[in-house]
């Protein structure tokens, strides 16, 4: 694997450069995407949408989506080696992390770490961690000093 990324710069000189502004989607393979979407609907309130010619589904919340490629039949193009089970992300909520781990625990949902203290993208988390039905490690966090 190169280690060195010998980008070109500008006409002008200067390094060429891009500017990220967020998350868009990102992609779980799953079993089952329509338990896969049961779990998210009813655990972490998101909707499922149906997108495509090939009628692939979704999952959105907020400005985001999880795009969801059933395993054995992903889409192109798609990861290197896909395999369920292989996620590993965190959700960011406004809900307060007790009413959350009293939601899981409703719906069944074990806690397998948490909740403690994380480190997040533009601060501190407290976090809680559990796994969707492809064992997936979702982390559902609120940021504690922003």
């Amino acid at each position: 694997m190169r280690a060195d990324f010998p980008c070109k710069r500008l006409t002008n000189g200067a390094p060429a450069m891009i500017a990220i502004d967020r998350v868009d989607h990102f992609v779980l393979t799953v079993q089952d995407p329509d338990a896969t979407c049961a779990f998210y609907e009813k655990v972490l309130g998101m909707e499922t949408v149906t997108f495509g010619a090939e009628q692939r589904k979704a999952l959105t919340f907020g400005r985001q989506k999880i795009n969801l490629h059933p395993a054995g039949r992903e889409y192109t193009p798609r990861a290197k080696n896909p395999l369920p089970g292989s996620g590993d992300f965190c959700l960011i909520t406004e809900t307060p992390l007790e009413q959350v781990m009293e939601h899981l625990e409703a719906c069944g949902i074990a806690i397998e770490v948490g909740p403690g203290p994380k480190t997040g993208a533009v601060g501190s988390l407290m976090s809680v961690y559990f796994r969707d039905p492809d064992d997936n490690l979702v982390e559902v966090s609120n940021y504690t000093d922003t």
